[in-house]
Parts: C-alpha cells; sequence; structure tokens
C-alpha cells in the first residue's frame, strides 16, 4: 500500500463578504480539519488554493491516520474545477482520493451524507470539479443547509448566512462533518454512512 495522500477539499467563495454564507459551510469544516492535523493554511504555488497538510485521525489499531491535503480554492466557487484537478495532478492523488466537502439545500440543516459519483444536483462548484476532474466518482461529504424558505431563490439562499438560529447549532454541524470526512478517510465509506446517515 502506497501512502498517496488524500485531497479533502472545501467549497466555497473567497473573501470575508461571503465566509459566513450556506455556500461557504465546506470551508469552515476545513478550518475545523485543519485545526485537527495541526496544520495552517498557506498560499499553493501551482494551484489558485490554499493548503494546509498533515496526519488525520487514527487507523483502526492504533496507527497514525492517512496523509491528508486539505484545501480552499481561491477561485469564485463556480470555478473550482481548476484549483482541485491541479492540485489532485501536483499531488499525484487519483479521483477516488479526492473527498470534496460542500453545501447541500437538497438536505435539512444538520444533516450529513456522504456519497462517491452521482449528480451534482445543480450545484455549479461540484459541476465543474466533475468537468475538471473527468470523472464524477469522488467522494463527497454533503452539508446540509435546507431548502429556500417561500419563493427564496435557491442562489439567493446559499449566498447569505445562516439565520439566528442555525448558527447557534452551526459549530456542532461542521464538527460532526469534519468527524464524517475524518471517518470516510480512516474506516471507509460504508463505516461513515452507517453513522451518519443512520442519525436522520
Amino acid at each position: 500500500m502506497t501512502d498517496s495522500p488524500w485531497l479533502v477539499v472545501g467549497l466555497g467563495n473567497p473573501g470575508p463578504r461571503y465566509a459566513g454564507n450556506r455556500h461557504n459551510v465546506g470551508q469552515m469544516v476545513l478550518d475545523v480539519l485543519a485545526d485537527r492535523v495541526g496544520g495552517r493554511f498557506a498560499r499553493h504555488g501551482r494551484a489558485q488554493a490554499v493548503v494546509a497538510e498533515g496526519r488525520l485521525g487514527t487507523l483502526p489499531g492504533g496507527a497514525p491516520g492517512p496523509r491528508v491535503v486539505l484545501a480552499k480554492p481561491t477561485t469564485y466557487m463556480n470555478t473550482s474545477g481548476g484549483p482541485v484537478s491541479g492540485l489532485a495532478r501536483y499531488y499525484g492523488v487519483d479521483a477516488d482520493h479526492v473527498v470534496v466537502v460542500h453545501d447541500e439545500v437538497d438536505i435539512p440543516f444538520d444533516t450529513i451524507k456522504l456519497k462517491i459519483g452521482g449528480g451534482e444536483g445543480g450545484h455549479n462548484g461540484l459541476r465543474d470539479v466533475s468537468k475538471a476532474l473527468g470523472t464524477r466518482d469522488y467522494h463527497r461529504v454533503r452539508v446540509g443547509v435546507g431548502r429556500p424558505p417561500g419563493r427564496t431563490d435557491t442562489a439567493d439562499h446559499v449566498l447569505r448566512d445562516f439565520s439566528a438560529t442555525e448558527r447557534k447549532d452551526l459549530p456542532i454541524l461542521v464538527d460532526d462533518a469534519a468527524d464524517a470526512v475524518e471517518m470516510l478517510l480512516t474506516e471507509g465509506l460504508l463505516a461513515a454512512q452507517g453513522r451518519f446517515h443512520a442519525r436522520v
């Protein structure tokens, strides 16, 4: 077994204007993961992204967890693919070792789902990643942000900050999503699905 790293990407838009948006929950999760590996994000020389590297979690049996490259693209959401494919090439990571953490309107707030492959569900960031990688067969950790209320447009909904009620539970959701990434990498997709999907 080679010790090839996992590439874990948090989708979002750059800059403080967007930092608290529902669309940026993936990057919030990456901040938690960076704390866990003891890494600091720094600008990457070959891709439009900031990255942090380390080992995440502990494998069954007590060995240190896998090497990870944590990345936050510095492009806008709809052009996330270039940074993801560029980093995958640079670190020699195959698509099945790419994990994309992103907001998901099709599942309720406070819900986490994991999958590999499948469609993008109208998520332009995912669509661009699939196009750039040339495959849909990468892992996704889907963090529920809920459907827009009333007649609110979906694009407007995801570009708004979480509500005051949601913000009370947001740290728990983000920490749980980081747990989901960690379990995916250390115990596998089925184990992570078994734990997090059963909570719904």
